[in-house]
Formats: structure tokens, C-alpha cells, sequence
């Protein structure tokens, strides 16, 4: 728990009347997050798959010389909508609605679709549901908004100078514009290539040639015609079978099927990639553009508060004006330093110098900084009390101003670029550790335990003390192994060729995931911390280790002296764990490790017998893999 006081913020920067945001105004204002099923995810499940079964099932349009296969300007713009779409209803709920409208004027026009078909009514259903889930997710924001207002009260505060000189949205916009503009050179193509067809085929007459060979690897079949036999492409080699008759436009050595005439998919790829992306990045640019400028409209309504830094991912967290402890964190979001655009000092330049020369200084404070952080050893960020102008609710941007993190004795005005989200947990846990004795400022990488508190944990023991594979570790490493064995399945099962090759290489690294998770086992006796892995055990010696830890995803990580890593991957799914309401293990077996590490006088006295220092189980899995791809070869 964090037992010192909040860093003060002089009282010259704190407006008068400013209302402080307390822990009962904040609990209300987190309470009126979206429902979980309004959660984007199930939106963005419910649209894919739902789009997928109805691509799949509907009924495919054949090309004959009546209607030739060319160009599917209208097909890929739906595409398009549905792709940006699905990023919207994450990212941008505002902008979904719309999207959601087009998607389903398209589904419901296109002349090709049979409403008879599960698939296409499943799909009107999932742009239902997801539309409902954006309109909850918007009223609840504009609840948080009225709470947020309530509890700054009817003052209004001018923003800070920085806060207005500060702009949001270049990079995106020049992203935008260079995407769009392949998309443009895509379209450009695209044409140019049914252009050149139909200038070559405006004076050709449509010939009836016979199938004589078909070859749908290479998607290549042979026309006899008059005698002569021509070689041409075709992306449905199945509608051509040997001995069927197809009509042709010939010109000496080029000849085109008349229902195929021009294959310019690769450049509808390009067009289709380039507006998506493209039209992303502009609305981010002018969500971002927009919502940065009202900061600029004017005095804002403002809250006292309280604000840390997440030195792992320079996440901003905001809690309470009276929770000094940092107890419960309220919303998060990324920000930068704000400064104001005036002339430059002449004496500038003169300091510039003397700064050089502390350089060296500053650098070697950086390093050891950074050799604290990996072992462990690096302070917590402090707490800052701050004012955070504009009112907090979830999408929106914020402004505040706090002491300076790096210089507690300066005030830094500080701008969002990411939108504020309520601290709450989320599908799979969301907020790790949040109780006093295990927690980081937010949901980010986990914060290990403070040492004290687990060494009051741990008896010394004469006995080597082992962690290893437990049940839902064992649960994912059979997870795992159903995995591999339907991938070798997939690719055995039916005709296998060559490129087989590179996804059964694949393949290697889950059974290798598949024997840490079934079996991992960490063990610390005496002289140091055995190690068993996928494909053999390894010895690191107490005086080598510098720390070990669990990563936000699922490896526990013993980091050593010589700047390499050993790393057990998967130690189980924490997420999983909390999930099912268990402590996760993987977590709390880095922390007693690690705790063992910097409290010598609690490691075991006793070395660690070839049975306690575990055995890699990734032989025996690949044999088994073997085995089970040569029984699918064979039957």
C-alpha cells in the first residue's frame, strides 16, 4: 500500500472554488459503466461470424459471357463499411451507427442474398444486438457525464495556456492521406486493366473453343480452337471441365475467356486495404482533431484530483481526491507534456551549454534507473494531486495539471491522447491485483508484491521449495495439444504437398508451448533456481539471477546477469484464473521466488534431488505428435 502523502500541487494552480471529485461521487460515476453485455467484443463476434456464415452459404454468382466477371466496385465498398464497421463499434461507437445503417442497406439490397437462409437472418440479428449494445454504451457515457458535472459543480475554470497551444491528429491525418492515396492508385489500375481489355476486345468476335486440359492448382485451362490450343487463366477452373465448351476473344497469342476477361483482385486488395486504413486514420484524425479543441471552447468545468504515472506504459491512472493511498483508481488514458508556443530566451542557448555538460550526469541516472526497474528495486511512482480540467466520461479527452513527475518542484500541464476509460475490470479480470498489497496503478503489466510482504508469508524451510504445472496450466497445455493434433490432422488428412511443410514447422512451436504449460516446474533450493522447461532443465545460480517476474500475458521470466532471459511460456492464463475466482499461480509463484531471491536468509538449506528439479516433457510430446501424424498418413 502506498503510505506516503500525495505530492502537493501549489495553490496557485489550483483555480478557486475548484470541487474536489471524492471517493462517493467516483463510485457512482464508476457504477454507471456499460452493462457487460454491451461489451464491444460481443458485437464485433456476433458481426464477423455472422458475415462469415452468410459469405459462405450464399449462393455463388457464376461469370457467363451474358454477365462476365469484372469489377466489384459495389461489393468492395461493402466490404469496406463492414470492416470499418467492426473497428467502430470498438473504437468509435458514434460512428458505428451509421456504419451499421449502411452494412444493413447493403445486406438487405443485395439481389443476391436469400432471406430464407439462417445465415442472413442471423446477420440482420447481430447488427441488431450490436446497435442495441452502441446505444447502452452511449447512454451510459452520457450518464457519467451528468455525474461528472454534479460533482464539479456550476463553476467554470479558464484552461491553461499549454492546453490550448496543444494539437491532436497530425500523424493520423498524414497516414490517412498516404493510405487513401493508394487507394487511389489501386482504383487507378484497376481500371487502366479493364480499360485495355475493352479497347482490345471492341473489334473481336466471341470464338467457341473445347476444354482439352484443366489445371485447377495453377488455375490454368487449355482451348482448342480451329486447331490451335491456347492456355488461359481463370479463377474458376471447376466451371471449365475437360470436354466443355467455352467461348474465347482471340488476338494471335492473346486470348481471354469471355466470361473472365481481366483478374484485377490483387488491386481491389489494394484498393480495399488503402480505404479502410485510410478511412480509419481520418476519423481518428478528426475524433482526436475535435475532441482536442473542445479544451479551447472556453473556461471548463474542473476537479481536484489525484494522479500517478505508470512507468511501464506511461499510462496516466486518476483516483479520488481522498483516497492519498491510491487505492482505487477511477479512469485512465495516455497523455503528453503541453507546453505554451512563445519567443525564445536569448540567454536559451547559454543554458542549452550548461545542460550539455550535464548530459553525462543524466545518463548515467537513466541507466541506473533502468537497472532498478529490472530488478525490481525501482520506488513506485508517486502520487500527485492534480486538476483535471473538462469532465471525465468515457471516450472523451482531458486536460490536467500536476506537479512534474520527473521534478516534483515544477507544475506540468499535461494533455490526453488516447480517450479515458473507467478503471473497471473487464471480460478476463481487467484490473490485476487491485487489492492494497498487489496492485499497479492500473491494468497494465502486474505489480509485484512488495517483498516484505510476501517473505512475512513464507516459513524457512530446509526443503527445496518447487512451483510447477497446476490445473488450469495443465487444462491449457491440453488445450494446446487439441490444437496441434487437429493442425496435423488438417494438413495430413487430405493431399499433401510441399507447402505442407511450413505449417507443420509451425506446429513445433505449440508443442512446445504445450509441454511448458502441461509441465513446468520451478524449483529454488540452496545455491539456486532450477528451471524446467519445454526441452531441458536449467541451472541459474542465485548470484546470477537479477529478478523474476510474470509478464502481463503468461510467462514467468527469470531475468540474469548476463542480460539473457530463461522464460517458461505458457505457466497458465491468469486471466483464466481470475476469471474462475482463483488466485493466479503464476503471479504468486514469481513473487515468492523472487521474494527467496532478495531475502537470503529464506532459501532452502538443501539441494534439490533430480525428482524435484522436473524434466522437460517436450521429447515425448513431439514423439507423440510424430507418431499421431504418421497414423493420420497411413489410415
Amino acid at each position: 500500500m502506498n503510505t506516503a502523502s500525495p505530492v502537493p500541487l501549489p495553490a496557485g494552480h489550483i483555480p478557486p472554488g475548484t470541487a474536489d471529485w471524492r471517493s462517493s461521487d467516483a463510485r457512482r460515476w464508476l457504477a454507471a459503466v456499460p452493462a457487460t453485455w454491451a461489451h464491444p467484443l460481443w458485437a464485433v463476434l456476433g458481426l464477423a461470424l455472422t458475415a462469415a456464415w452468410w459469405m459462405v452459404t450464399a449462393p455463388a454468382v457464376p461469370c457467363t459471357p451474358a454477365e462476365p466477371c469484372g469489377t466489384d466496385w459495389p461489393g468492395l465498398g461493402f466490404a469496406a463499411a463492414l470492416l470499418l464497421t467492426l473497428y467502430w463499434v470498438a473504437r468509435q461507437p458514434r460512428l458505428a451507427l451509421p456504419g451499421l445503417a449502411v452494412v444493413l442497406l447493403g445486406h438487405l439490397t443485395d439481389a443476391t442474398a436469400a432471406p430464407e437462409e439462417p445465415s442472413w437472418l442471423a446477420f440482420v440479428v447481430a447488427v441488431a444486438f450490436a446497435a442495441a449494445g452502441i446505444l447502452h454504451r452511449l447512454a451510459a457515457t452520457a450518464r457519467q457525464r451528468a455525474l461528472a458535472r454534479e460533482a464539479a459543480g456550476p463553476a467554470v475554470h479558464p484552461v491553461p495556456a499549454a492546453a490550448l497551444a496543444f494539437r491532436r491528429g497530425r500523424l493520423s491525418f498524414v497516414l490517412a492521406s498516404l493510405l487513401l492515396a493508394v487507394a487511389v492508385f489501386g482504383y487507378w489500375q484497376a481500371q487502366r486493366v479493364a480499360g485495355e481489355y475493352e479497347r482490345r476486345a471492341a473489334g473481336l468476335t466471341p470464338v467457341t473453343g473445347t476444354v482439352t486440359a484443366s489445371d485447377p492448382d495453377g488455375l490454368l485451362i487449355d482451348v482448342a480452337v480451329g486447331g490451335r490450343v491456347h492456355r488461359v487463366e481463370t479463377a474458376h477452373s471447376e466451371d471449365h471441365p475437360v470436354d466443355s465448351r467455352t467461348e474465347l476473344l482471340v488476338d494471335g497469342d492473346w486470348a481471354r475467356l469471355v466470361a473472365e476477361p481481366y483478374d484485377v483482385f490483387g488491386w481491389e486488395l489494394l484498393v480495399l486495404g488503402g480505404l479502410v486504413g485510410g478511412l480509419a486514420f481520418l476519423a481518428n484524425a478528426v475524433d482526436g482533431r475535435t475532441r482536442s479543441r473542445q479544451l479551447h471552447r472556453g473556461p471548463l468545468p474542473a476537479l481536484r484530483v489525484l494522479v500517478r504515472e505508470d512507468h511501464d506504459d506511461g499510462r496516466t491512472w486518476v483516483y479520488a481526491a481522498d483516497d492519498p493511498a491510491a487505492e482505487r483508481p477511477l479512469l485512465h488514458f495516455h497523455s503528453l507534456h503541453a507546453f505554451e508556443d512563445g519567443p525564445k530566451d536569448p540567454h536559451e542557448d547559454e543554458e542549452d551549454d550548461e545542460d550539455e555538460e550535464d548530459d553525462g550526469d543524466e545518463l548515467a541516472e537513466g541507466l541506473r534507473r533502468v537497472g532498478a526497474i529490472l530488478k525490481g528495486e525501482d520506488p513506485p511512482p508517486p502520487v500527485r494531486e492534480a486538476v483535471l480540467y473538462g469532465l471525465p466520461f468515457t471516450g472523451t479527452e482531458l486536460a490536467f495539471v500536476a506537479p512534474d513527475d520527473e521534478d516534483p518542484a515544477e507544475v506540468a500541464v499535461e494533455c490526453s491522447v488516447t480517450a479515458v476509460k473507467p478503471a473497471v475490470a473487464g471480460l478476463f479480470g481487467g484490473l490485476p491485483d487491485h487489492d492494497p498489497a498487489a496492485r499497479r496503478p492500473g491494468g497494465g503489466r502486474r505489480q509485484p508484491r512488495p517483498v516484505d510482504e510476501v517473505a512475512a508469508t513464507l516459513e524457512p524451510s530446509a526443503a527445496p521449495r518447487t512451483w510447477g504445472a497446476h490445473g488450469v496450466s495443465r487444462a491449457v497445455g491440453v488445450f494446446l495439444l487439441l490444437v496441434q493434433g487437429g493442425g496435423v490432422w488438417a494438413l495430413l488428412d487430405d493431399d499433401m504437398s510441399w507447402l505442407s511443410v511450413f505449417p507443420l514447422v509451425g506446429l513445433f512451436f505449440v508443442v512446445t508451448s504445450a509441454s511448458t504449460a502441461l509441465n513446468w516446474r520451478l524449483t529454488a533450493d540452496r545455491d539456486g533456481l532450477w528451471v524446467a522447461g519445454p526441452w531441458r532443465v536449467r541451472r541459474v545460480l542465485w548470484d546470477d539471477v537479477l529478478t523474476v517476474r510474470h509478464n502481463h500475458g503468461s510467462d514467468l521470466v527469470v531475468a540474469r546477469e548476463e542480460d539473457t532471459e530463461v522464460i517458461l511460456s505458457p505457466v497458465g492464463w491468469a486471466w483464466l484464473e481470475r476469471l474462475l475466482g482463483r488466485e493466479p499461480y503464476g503471479p504468486r509463484a514469481a513473487d515468492e521466488a523472487h521474494a527467496l531471491l532478495r531475502r537470503p536468509g529464506l532459501r532452502p538449506l538443501e539441494e534439490a534431488t533430480p525428482g524435484q528439479q522436473g524434466m522437460p516433457l517436450g521429447p515425448l510430446v513431439a514423439a507423440v505428435s510424430v507418431l499421431w501424424g504418421a497414423a493420420v498418413l497411413l489410415l
